[in-house]
């Protein structure tokens, strides 16, 4: 049997992100001074195709669902 395990995370907005955590392939602040991400956005999480995703989470948070799932 395989399980999946997935975190969930909310975007900017307030959308529900859920993620494969096993896709990600970094974990970083936003810088005060790049206006790319909507405001409110605490951690960007980098997939390993290339796609970010803003999260409301700081990086810790984010760090701390991650090896949860392990």
């Amino acid at each position: 049997m395989l399980a999946l395990l997935l975190i969930s995370l909310h975007g900017p907005g307030g959308q529900l992100l859920i993620i494969n955590p096993l896709e990600i392939s970094s974990l970083r602040s936003p810088l005060e001074s790049n206006s790319h991400f909507a405001r409110g956005t605490h951690c960007i999480v980098v997939m390993s195709n290339g796609r970010v995703n803003a999260t409301l989470e700081d990086c810790l948070t984010v760090q701390r669902q991650i090896m949860g799932t392990r």
